[in-house]
């Protein structure tokens, strides 16, 4: 018998399968996890680089997408190469924001590829973070890098949603859902997905030259990267020292000349940032443990403080025999208040030179007077200055203010993390740093890693705080309970707390020039234990100090760089309670949402010994008069709770001092 087959379609069967397992063969999967074991990154290269990331073994973002693209540099065809390494050390931070000491411990491997190009993934049991490099010389331009993340489910995001790459990044953090999020929106970073298993909040560090990332939807479970092309053209808008129009972007992301000296560069490093808890995101130090080390040969200078602020209150200082306003007799008001308190530093803020020229002082103002006052009363100051003014003349500008004896400028409205303006910030901070002078950015991007390398960059803004109450009213407790999550897991924020005029949100009131906080006056106290700034500002009148001794009093007591950091309970836009350790003494901050809440603190975290707690608590009538507080002292030990009770929008503030006892 003769039978007649159509090998055909058999064949065809045949060839794909061959196919498949022949692509199956080149793609390569290489897995690494964090050292406790609870975060486990498996690496597929294959055409594209994708990874999926689980926490527990439950998958949290599945086949995410890393790529770098590069001018006249072809695509990786196959990994030629594979290190593998393991850190644990502990690290010292020049400025210590949460603690004296840092610990570093993660598992790392390096893909290097037959382009020259390399990926770097390291994952701590905090979270993970890759970042491309490359091995070659010559005129670089990147065209354009990916950065996808698919999440296993739809889950609800904290999006602090933008409109334009030109921003100062303060916002408030939306609540979405993934799949609500439409390719036109996009993002600042940091942000926040909630997931079933994890809080994942993604940012990026080691940022130099190269522009920063956003995020943006696509109206499924993923967000993906995008970027500010490189600036060619811009200027500043008609009548303006500040407000810039970019009249001409380049094709691609960045342009590198790199010398055979060199012989390549690493890239900016994208972080997810992993809590199983909200109360883990508040002592997360990736930010920081990733970024470029120390460039400062000898930081001995660089002097964290507290400042007294002339903008939020206009100055509206009361009770002199001088008219208050931009002139050196109010500057030296303000010294004598900062003195009194022990602060370090005032600022003179906007308008004490003639705008477009930072070097020509206006008729009223003698800088060198007013500083020269404060050090006899050992209170420095800091200027503020608009960031292209500066620039004209930067060399000249610095070498004035150092010869003046300033300690510090305060940088403002750059508005813009493209390459060029990424790279502005690193040269103001190298240029201070050889003066000795402190820097504070503000109308600035998030931080990401310039303040490790140049720990002069002291602090900086990019977030939505207190300055806000003086045109909005968005400025809520549950606001103020979301930025420590999010933005400060970044770095220090420059939210500038310290409202003495405090109201309830059925009574507050917008009022540019006599501005006041949406909160109570413990809730404002609160903050300077719980957010962190090395450089923290007191934002309102000395003359409502003055008037409020028992609250600037205590206030001035409390430090703004910490040996030790301990949550005891935390929950996103709910309540944080944060204790901190600055030497022997310790220091609680509690802050509430809008809700009336009782908490009771357990002490157990104390070492051994008798202390004696002194407490700033809401007042009984504070949910009517948000001004109102009250004081208390008693004798306590680890084995004591402290019960409290929190007004709406509410706080609780706590000096513990070892006793003899």
């Amino acid at each position: 018998m003769k039978i007649n087959l159509d090998l055909k379609p058999f064949l065809w069967w045949v060839m794909f399968a061959v196919c498949c397992i022949s692509g199956q063969l080149n793609a390569q999967t290489y897995n690494l996890s964090s050292p406790n074991g609870s975060l486990n990154l498996s690496i597929n290269q294959g055409k594209t680089l994708t990874y999926i990331l689980s926490v527990n073994d439950k998958a949290v973002i599945n086949n995410a997408v890393a790529q770098l693209s590069i001018k006249d540099v072809r695509s990786a065809k196959k990994v030629v190469n594979i290190k593998r390494r393991s850190i644990s050390r502990v690290l010292h931070p020049t400025v210590k924001q949460k603690s004296k000491e840092i610990i570093e411990h993660y598992n790392e491997i390096t893909l290097f590829y037959d382009n020259h190009q390399s990926i770097t993934f390291r994952v701590f049991d905090q979270g993970i973070a890759y970042r491309f490099g490359i091995k070659m010389s010559g005129n670089l331009e990147v065209i354009d890098e990916q950065a996808i993340f698919n999440f296993a489910d739809d889950h609800q995001v904290l999006f602090p949603e933008e409109n334009s790459f030109i921003s100062h990044n303060e916002r408030l953090y939306l609540p979405k859902k993934l799949s609500e999020i439409a390719s036109k929106q996009f993002a600042s970073l940091p942000l926040l997905v909630d997931t079933a298993k994890a809080k994942v909040v993604i940012t990026e560090t080691g940022l130099r030259d190269y522009p920063g990332m956003w995020l943006k939807g696509d109206g499924n479970n993923s967000l993906s990267a995008i970027f500010p092309k490189h600036v060619l053209e811009s200027e500043l808008k008609k009548d303006s020292d500040r407000n810039e129009l970019i009249t001409k972007r380049a094709p691609y992301l960045s342009s590198h000349q790199i010398t055979p000296q060199q012989g390549g560069r690493d890239f900016p490093w994208r972080v997810i940032a992993i809590a199983q808890n909200d109360a883990e995101l508040l002592t997360n130090e990736l930010s920081y443990l990733l970024a470029d080390e120390l460039e400062i040969d000898d930081p001995s200078w660089i002097k964290p403080g507290k400042v007294a602020w002339d903008w939020w209150n206009a100055n509206n200082i009361y009770g002199v025999d001088f008219k208050s306003g931009i002139n050196t007799q109010t500057y030296k008001y303000y010294i004598d208040f900062a003195a009194k308190y022990g602060l370090e530093y005032i600022v003179l803020d906007e308008g004490w030179y003639k705008l477009g020229n930072v070097l020509d002082v206006v008729p009223n103002i003698n800088v060198e007077e007013i500083i020269n006052y404060g050090k006899s009363k050992n209170v420095d100051v800091i200027l503020w200055v608009i960031w292209e003014t500066l620039d004209q003349q930067l060399e000249l500008a610095l070498d004035t203010y150092q010869k003046w004896g300033a300690a510090g400028i305060k940088v403002d409205f750059m508005q813009r993390d493209d390459q060029a303006m990424v790279n502005y910030y690193w040269r103001v901070a190298e240029q201070a740093a050889k003066r000795q002078l402190l820097v504070n950015f503000h109308g600035s991007y998030k931080p990401a890693g310039l303040r490790r390398a140049y720990p002069n960059v002291i602090t900086r803004e990019g977030v939505r705080g207190l300055e806000h109450n003086k045109w909005a009213d968005y400025i809520t407790a549950e606001h103020n309970l979301t930025l420590p999550f999010i933005r400060m897991l970044a770095g220090p924020m420059d939210y500038t707390p310290g409202a003495m005029v405090n109201a309830q949100p059925e009574n507050f009131n917008i009022v540019f020039d006599r501005p006041m906080s949406k909160t109570t006056r413990a809730h404002q106290v609160a903050m300077y234990v719980v957010f962190e700034s090395p450089l923290q500002m007191l934002a309102d009148s000395p003359s409502n100090y003055l008037k409020e001794h028992e609250t600037t009093q205590f206030i001035s007591t409390i430090p703004t760089v910490w040996d030790e950091t301990i949550i005891l309970s935390a929950k996103i836009s709910d309540h944080i309670i944060t204790a901190r350790r600055s030497g022997e003494h310790w220091f609680i901050g509690v802050m509430g949402n809008s809700m009336a809440r009782d908490f009771t603190v357990d002490l157990s975290f104390l070492p051994k010994g008798e202390y004696e707690l002194e407490s700033f608590a809401d007042g009984v009538n504070a949910d009517k008069f948000a001004s109102d507080y009250q004081m208390y002292k008693h004798k306590v030990t680890p084995q004591s709770k402290v019960n409290i009770k929190l007004a709406p929008s509410g706080g609780w503030v706590a000096r513990l001092t070892p006793t003899n006892g």
